[in-house]
C-alpha cells in the first residue's frame, strides 16, 4: 500500500521592499493535491496563521497553475500577494507560468528581472473599502484597526505627484490577522479608484506597484524573498 503524499510546504515573503525588509508570508503548499478537500485545507491554513495559504495543483513545464486560496478563516477566489508570491516560487524551483488560474478566472504573470507581477480584474476585488487620510503620519499613527467590520485599506498620499502611497490594511475578520504587511488586491482596488499608477508603501517597509490597462485589468508586483520549505 502506497503512503500518502505528505504536504510540501514554502514560506515566501511578498512584496518586499528595496531594503528587503517587510513583505508578507505566503504559505504555498506545492503539491495541493496532498491536502484534498475544502476542510483540510481551511484547518491547515488556520494552523499556519499566514494571513493566505496557496494550494497549488497542476503547474510545471510550462501548464498553468490552478490555485486554492484561504486565509485563516475563508476561501478566496481572488487575492494578490498570494499570486505574485506563487509565481515567484514556481519561476524559483525551474518551472515559471505565464498563466494562474485562482477560482476567479485566468491571471496573466510577468516576470521582470527581480520583480514579479500579475493582471487582474477589479470586480475580482470587491468588498475592501478604502479611506484616505490627509497625511501619512496620520495613517503611521493608527494604533490599530478603526472602529467597524469588513476589510478596510487606510491611505494618505505621500507624493501626489510621484503616484507615491502610504498605506496599511486590516482584514477586520475576527480570525487572528490583524493587519496584513502587504495586501495586493486592496491595493487593485485602490488603483482603480484612482485611475493612475502606484507605488505603495504599506506595513512596516513592504512595496507594491500597480499600474492600470486599457482592457480595465491592473498589474500589480514587486518583489518576493524566500523563507522556507518544510513538510
Amino acid at each position: 500500500m502506497t503512503a500518502p503524499e505528505a504536504p510540501e510546504l514554502h514560506v515566501v515573503r511578498v512584496f518586499c521592499g528595496p531594503d528587503g525588509r517587510g513583505g508578507n508570508p505566503l504559505g504555498v503548499v506545492r503539491n495541493g493535491a496532498a491536502v484534498p478537500g475544502h476542510g483540510a485545507r481551511q484547518a491547515l491554513a488556520a494552523g499556519l496563521g499566514f494571513s493566505e495559504t496557496v494550494f497549488l495543483e497542476g503547474a510545471g513545464s510550462g501548464r498553468p497553475g490552478r490555485l486554492d486560496i484561504y486565509t485563516p478563516s475563508v476561501r478566496l477566489p481572488f487575492a494578490g500577494h498570494p499570486l505574485v508570491g506563487t509565481a515567484w516560487l514556481l519561476r524559483h524551483l525551474g518551472q515559471p507560468v505565464s498563466v494562474l488560474r485562482p477560482p476567479a478566472g485566468d491571471v496573466p504573470v510577468m516576470y521582470e528581472g527581480e520583480c514579479v507581477g500579475v493582471r487582474g480584474r477589479p470586480e475580482w476585488a470587491t468588498g475592501r473599502r478604502t479611506q484616505e487620510f490627509a497625511t501619512a503620519a496620520d495613517v503611521d499613527a493608527l494604533p490599530g484597526p478603526p472602529p467597524g467590520d469588513g476589510p478596510l485599506y487606510v491611505w494618505a498620499w505621500q507624493d501626489r505627484g510621484a503616484g507615491t502611497v502610504r498605506a496599511r490594511f486590516f482584514p477586520r475578520r475576527g480570525d487572528g490577522v490583524v493587519e496584513d504587511e502587504a495586501t495586493g488586491a486592496a491595493a487593485l482596488t485602490l488603483t482603480h479608484e484612482l485611475g493612475r499608477a502606484l507605488d505603495i508603501r504599506q506595513g512596516t517597509g513592504s512595496r507594491i506597484l500597480t499600474r492600470p490597462h486599457e482592457d480595465g485589468t491592473i498589474a500589480l508586483g514587486g518583489r518576493v524573498l524566500p523563507v522556507s520549505r518544510r513538510p
